[in-house]
């Protein structure tokens, strides 16, 4: 049976320096970074399938991978209050596991909307930044009856007075909850593109990569175009 042991030397014979030099360029500490691509980490997900446990052991490593891989196979749903704070402690200098793997299993928590409310008051960065990428990805799940439109309105307010002078991930979080107000939330549409137009092309430092931060009124316009306003998803997990 795999143990955390077996899985973080499976792990390191996987990475390459080529992979992990692109995760380093993209925000991660590539001190713990082993550089394994996502497509292998996929095959260990599906043998561990279940293994909440050795999940948890995994993200507890801090090891980038290993948490990648821990977001990919944890229930959410199971997991505490408390434990989901200390993953998104953990993401500390990890872009990737604030802004991808903890909302993907703080969405599946009963109290993850109050988790994310919590964390985008925080004055650090990575968890205010996990905080907006949790709201959005509840955006994106729930149906819309489950979902308070006075607070997504009052979100949007907040993102039109302070998006220029917040964190430099905390803006492009932002951007992308009006990105997924109106993509997700038909009944806001029109609002959620108002708010992008005020707020234009939002400027974030992505350091030595070629990405692009979406303008919010373009992307919600295609969105738009495809006919997929207020399309939901089964999981924010990729």
């Amino acid at each position: 049976m795999p143990t955390v042991a077996s899985i973080l030397s499976d792990l390191k014979s996987k990475g390459s320096e080529q992979t992990r030099k692109i995760y380093a360029r993209h925000g991660m500490d590539p001190e713990r970074v082993y550089g394994v691509s996502v497509a292998n980490l996929k095959v260990i997900a599906k043998s561990i399938k279940g293994r909440q446990d050795l999940a948890c052991e995994l993200y507890a490593t801090g090891v980038m991978d290993a948490m990648y891989l821990a977001g990919m196979v944890a229930d959410g749903a199971k997991l505490t209050p408390d434990q989901l704070r200390q993953w998104v402690e953990g993401a500390a200098g990890l872009q990737m596991i604030a802004e991808y793997t903890v909302p993907w299993v703080t969405v599946e928590n009963a109290q993850g909307r109050a988790l994310a409310l919590e964390w985008m008051r925080s004055p650090v960065e990575h968890i205010a930044t996990a905080g907006w990428c949790t709201y959005a990805g509840l955006l994106a799940i729930r149906p819309d009856e489950a979902l308070d439109f006075a607070e997504i309105e009052s979100l949007l307010g907040t993102i039109v007075r302070e998006v220029a002078s917040a964190p430099n991930r905390v803006r492009h979080a932002m951007n992308g909850l009006v990105i997924a107000v109106g993509s997700y939330v038909q009944p806001m549409l029109a609002r959620a593109k108002a708010v992008a137009g005020a707020i234009g092309a939002v400027q974030v430092d992505v350091g030595e990569t070629a990405c692009k931060v979406p303008v919010a009124v373009a992307y919600i316009e295609k969105v738009e175009a495809a006919g997929r306003i207020g399309k939901k998803r089964k999981t924010l997990r990729c």
